[in-house]
Parts: C-alpha cells; sequence; structure tokens
C-alpha cells in the first residue's frame, strides 16, 4: 500500500473516493480549476453508470480517475474471481467513458488480502493509500478536524484522502477549499498519483 511518495519537490496528491457525486464533484473541480492543480478520484462504477457526464468532465479536465472497483465491496471478502470481475467491471466503464485505462487503484475500505495483492500485481496495479487516515472525513467529524488532521500529514510526496461521495459531504468541501489554497500559498504542486509515483 502506497501512502507515500519519496520526492525533494513539493507536491502532494490529493485523492476522493466514492463518487462521482452531482453534487460534490462538480464542488471539487471547481476548487482545483481556481488553484491550478489535479486532483484523483477513486471512482466506483455503479456511481459512474448513474452520472457518466461527470465522469468525462473529470477527465476533461486533466485529473486523474482511479479504479475502486465497481460496487465497493471488501475485497478481502470476496473470492478471486469476484474480486477480479468488480476490477475488470470498473476498468471496462472507465475506458468507456474516457477513452483510457486507470493505472492507480484504491481498494474500498482499504481493506484487502493476499488474493487481492497477487491480482493487482498480475494487472499492474499499484495499491494506493494515504497518509491522513484520521481526518476520518467520512465520519463528517467536522471541518476544523478534517483541515487539521489533514494538515499535520502533509510533506513532500504525501497522499491524503477525502469522499466526494455517499452522504453530505460538504465538510469536506469545505476543508479541502482551505486546505487546498493553504496548500498553494506554500508553494505546494498538487498533483494526480500518478504524477507524484513518477517523482519517486
Amino acid at each position: 500500500m502506497i501512502n507515500e511518495v519519496s520526492t525533494s519537490q513539493k507536491a502532494v496528491a490529493i485523492t476522493f473516493d466514492d463518487g462521482p457525486n452531482p453534487i460534490y464533484t462538480p464542488e471539487v473541480l471547481d476548487i482545483f480549476a481556481k488553484a491550478e492543480g489535479k486532483a484523483t478520484f477513486f471512482m466506483i462504477g455503479e456511481q459512474m453508470e448513474r452520472y457518466p457526464e461527470i465522469v468525462k468532465e473529470v477527465a476533461e479536465q486533466g485529473h486523474e480517475i482511479g479504479n475502486h472497483t465497481f460496487s465497493h465491496p471488501k475485497l478481502s471478502e470476496l473470492s478471486p474471481a469476484d474480486c477480479l470481475s468488480e476490477i475488470e467491471r470498473n476498468e471496462e466503464i472507465i475506458q468507456e467513458l474516457t477513452g483510457q485505462l486507470p493505472v492507480v487503484f484504491r481498494p474500498p475500505y482499504l481493506d484487502y488480502n493476499n488474493d487481492t495483492i497477487s491480482i493487482l500485481k498480475d494487472k499492474g496495479y499499484p495499491m494506493i493509500g494515504a497518509l491522513n487516515m484520521e481526518a476520518q472525513d467520512w465520519e463528517q467529524p467536522g471541518v476544523e478536524h478534517i483541515l487539521s488532521a489533514s494538515k499535520k500529514c502533509v510533506r513532500n510526496g504525501s497522499i491524503l484522502i477525502f469522499h466526494d461521495g455517499f452522504g453530505d459531504r460538504s465538510q469536506t468541501i469545505q476543508a479541502v477549499k482551505k486546505l487546498v489554497f493553504e496548500l498553494k500559498s506554500e508553494g505546494y504542486q498538487l498533483l494526480t498519483v500518478s504524477e507524484l509515483l513518477n517523482l519517486d
């Protein structure tokens, strides 16, 4: 599980899970457009089928779309065949909507086992985690908690996790807005996960 990249460059990758969402994903796009940065969206296949236009918009704006499975199961509870199917169904949708195959993967709930690892190895996917798990933005713990817990994890090569899907994500949006502009003012580049991996 890759939570950060070793680099001397002032660069971080901010990621969003469980979208696309018709309210919050466009708000994230707006924040990153103003900051002239890029983000990575680990999207769920079922959501992409519901909101294909948002998927296309994300890709057109130069952000990365990562594989987050088709239906967001705990992969350690699936057979290897079902696990592979979850990953490949998601790939097909991303390729169909954007013309590109995803090249990074994040397991739902960051849950995996040895079967998952070998499937991802065969597929050539790096498994992407994050440093700021204590922010727990999915629990809606308050804007200040999300922001302060995430800022503690910022250094060259950090990967940060947030959510733009499932439930009310307004706290996340407010926290990310503040974080993004603070990082920009401190001279950090906002890169996609793939761009960050290439710095290693």
